[in-house]
């Protein structure tokens, strides 16, 4: 019996992952719950594991992307059932040449395959074969590229390539690519083959596999990343591949200039040439990852979708800061954990959010959803881009408490261990610039939330108190917040209670 291992449901917001890498390798032996590959989607990086034990069969290469529910792979229960099944294939696709070409010469005709749903077409990349070589059952012979992913498309027998679609060619899924006439013999002629003169140049070529000096998939994207050519690296893996760590390993060659001297007139260039600037200009491209696209694509709906507005106002963070250095080492001391900036924010911003409650709803259609809780999010910059994590009721929990909570959620953000419910069902988000030196911002709100809270640098300014001049540690706050269904009066007032409690910190333990 063969298993299908699709891709699982991760989170209601999340409909595409790509396979970052495979654990296991095509037609090793797997047992249940056995890590097979690890899936990656605009938020998190999570393992799939195996759901029987058999024979893997890998459908989707690395660096694919899918659709939730594509097949990702397939297992057959016991190594006679894979056998069994790849030779049922075969026999079918033999069955079928045979009978088209009244028996006389098997030809295996290949065609685009099917990559996913939203597939139609694809690019033919390059052939890694050419017209009347040998290939081998399984062995890659061209790479094709959709709009999402890079694939390699392998032999379904063993004898010589006629080529049908030329590289940079497009395809509609089902199109044919190739032929295969079927042959164990690479000397036996066929209708394909060259001319004599030809025919040495193919099995001069032959010495050399075609893996050798051609970069796997994921081994290509990092290339692509650092602008190195294939040709410029020295493959380590079999028969010369260039796999993922000489990838990684792979430094850009730095071309040497022509030394020209007085003496050499030959080569002196003529007046009419511009001169050529010094240093290097060199320009690279690199494709946006799923989560950059993903953020880009929504950050730009939120702009177009909502009645976006952004009230700042200031806060004298004089209060705060005294408190701190007065119990931190205490506070320390008995819950073992620093007391920052954000437990003051979360808690001023909880209680501001009760009084009023607009602030902290969402729009559904013609309804509005009003929360009765506090689940704030908080911007983390990870490796990969900006994560949003989440503090679940935050309105409960004492200063100790969230502290640790963003802690623990900024750790795991940071080795891209945050889950899917880590990240979802925020109602309100904090968002703090003031770490990287932003002294003001217009945050964008966070969808499908109605409103978002940026703190700022912490900036030692002249300012007027009980008429004298003195200088304090000021803070620019910015409350963005959508018009629809926010009033100028609520996101002002809500600022200004914000900045109340955080400007007299035993209101927030008083709750006045």
């Amino acid at each position: 019996m063969t298993i299908d291992i699709k891709v699982p449901a991760v989170g209601e917001s999340v409909t595409q992952v790509t396979i970052a890498n495979w654990i296991k390798k095509e037609g090793e032996h797997v047992k249940t719950d056995e890590i097979l590959c690890e899936l990656e989607s605009d938020k998190a990086t999570f393992e799939l594991p195996a759901e029987a034990d058999g024979i893997l069969h890998i459908v989707a290469p690395t660096g694919t992307t899918l659709n939730i529910g594509d097949v990702i792979c397939r297992i057959a229960t016991t190594a006679e059932e894979a056998t069994a099944s790849k030779a049922a294939d075969a026999s079918a696709v033999a069955v079928q040449q045979m009978a088209q070409t009244g028996g006389k010469q098997q030809v295996v005709v290949m065609d685009v395959p099917q990559l996913g749903e939203s597939i139609t077409e694809v690019t033919l990349a390059q052939w890694l074969k050419r017209d009347g070589d040998f290939v081998k059952m399984d062995e890659p012979i061209c790479e094709i590229e959709s709009d999402k992913a890079t694939f390699e498309v392998a032999a379904k027998a063993s004898g010589i390539l006629k080529i049908i679609a030329l590289d940079k060619k497009t395809l509609a899924i089902g199109e044919p690519i190739c032929e295969i006439v079927v042959t164990e013999d690479t000397t036996q002629p066929v209708a394909v083959a060259a001319t004599a003169p030809q025919t040495q140049t193919t099995v001069a070529a032959s010495t050399s596999s075609y893996a050798t000096g051609h970069a796997s998939p994921a081994a290509s994207k990092i290339l692509a990343e650092k602008g190195i050519s294939p040709e410029e690296v020295k493959g380590s893996g079999k028969e010369g591949r260039i796999t993922k760590e000489d990838a990684m390993n792979a430094q850009k060659t730095v071309q040497s200039q022509p030394v020209v001297t007085a003496s050499s007139p030959a080569v002196s260039a003529p007046s009419s040439v511009q001169p050529v600037a010094e240093g290097e200009r060199g320009t690279r491209r690199e494709k946006m990852s799923s989560l950059r696209k993903t953020v880009a694509r929504r950050l730009v709906s939120v702009k177009n979708e909502t009645a976006m507005l952004t009230t700042f106002n200031e806060v004298n963070m004089k209060p705060i800061m005294d408190l701190r250095a007065k119990y931190k080492d205490s506070f320390k001391e008995k819950h073992e954990i620093g007391l920052g900036f954000m437990s003051f924010f979360v808690k001023a911003v909880c209680i501001a959010l009760k009084e009023f409650p607009a602030v902290n709803a969402q729009i559904d259609g013609d309804e509005i959803i009003y929360h009765d809780f506090c689940d704030i999010s908080i911007a983390v910059s990870a490796p990969k881009g900006l994560v949003v994590p989440v503090v679940r009721n935050a309105e409960k929990m004492s200063f100790a408490e969230i502290e640790k909570e963003i802690v623990r959620l900024a750790t795991r953000a940071r080795e891209n261990k945050l889950s899917i419910p880590e990240m979802t069902g925020g109602t309100f988000t904090i968002t703090n610039g003031g770490v990287f030196g932003s002294l003001m911002s217009t945050p964008i709100i966070n969808a499908p939330q109605v409103a978002i809270l940026g703190m700022h640098n912490i900036v030692e300014r002249p300012v007027a108190e009980n008429g004298q001049v003195v200088i304090r540690p000021m803070m620019y706050i910015a409350l963005s917040y959508d018009h629809r269904i926010i009033d100028g009066r609520e996101s002002v007032s809500f600022l200004v209670r914000v900045k109340q409690l955080l400007e007299d910190p035993a209101r927030i333990l008083l709750g006045v």
